[in-house]
């Protein structure tokens, strides 16, 4: 059961978990500002979310607060707050299953994951002692196994699950009976950035198909600088992701 605060586990302490821990701080001072949807939803507002664990691969995240890790390469987000009030979260290694894509290796540290040489840590005790409401994926794409894998904790660990990425759980008829039996929720999927490519090809098509415009083909060029596009130049890696951004489309 939900308490004042929504707390919340995060998998993946990259460029949108920094975007979203720098929006809770951002917010917390600046009430009512533009740039979100809903600046409330019911009685909660952003200061309501709380991180309270978070996992990563990464040797450079590994084993720092939470507030500092999501400024650390190879993040490489714009920081628009950087007064971030330290969540006393350590970020615990979890197990790298599929989550790092091989051709990776060949380039610069500074913008691809580099793998920690701890052993990963026990994640369904970790979610079971920290009681989060919710863990949020945000591993890279191409990362099913392991996607699934965090899926699998939370069922045994009594965690709601949102899956930021594109691997089909939410939507499957397996994950969805394990989820609805354990009485938690299951939603995601992939998500769209807040006025990102998706959302911009999905308007227009909508404005042509208004006007009148006959469309026989539409295709989007997706071009990013962060580390997971770099994860993205392994083809296989992307198959969820062409189905989820066309069914998107």
């Amino acid at each position: 059961m939900m308490t004042n605060k929504i707390k919340i586990a995060i998998v993946g302490v990259g460029n949108c978990a920094s975007s979203l821990i720098q929006g809770i701080n951002h917010y917390k001072e600046n009430k009512n500002q533009n740039g979100l949807l809903n600046w409330k939803i019911g009685k909660y507002s952003p200061s309501d979310i709380e991180v309270v664990a978070a996992f990563d691969i990464d040797s450079r995240k590994v084993g720092k607060d939470v507030s500092e890790a999501i400024f650390s390469k190879p993040n490489n987000t714009q920081v628009f707050c950087s007064n971030i009030e330290q969540t006393r979260v350590v970020v615990y290694r979890g197990p790298t299953i599929d989550g790092v894509a091989e051709h990776m290796k060949k380039y610069s540290e500074d913008i691809r994951f580099l793998e920690s040489e701890e052993e990963p840590i026990d994640v369904v005790k970790v979610l079971k002692e920290t009681k989060p409401d919710i863990l949020i994926n945000y591993l890279p794409v191409g990362s099913e196994n392991a996607a699934k894998f965090y899926a699998d904790c939370c069922i045994e660990a009594g965690i709601s699950f949102i899956n930021a990425m594109p691997v089909f759980i939410c939507s499957t008829k397996e994950y969805i009976k394990k989820f609805e039996e354990k009485n938690l929720v299951c939603i995601g999927d992939d998500i769209k950035a807040q006025l990102g490519a998706t959302i911009l090809h999905r308007t227009l098509v909508e404005l042509m198909e208004r006007r009148g415009v006959k469309i026989n083909h539409t295709y989007q060029l997706n071009t990013g600088g962060n580390t997971d596009f770099l994860n993205m130049l392994e083809k296989d890696r992307l198959s969820s992701k062409k189905i989820s951004k066309t069914e998107s489309v």
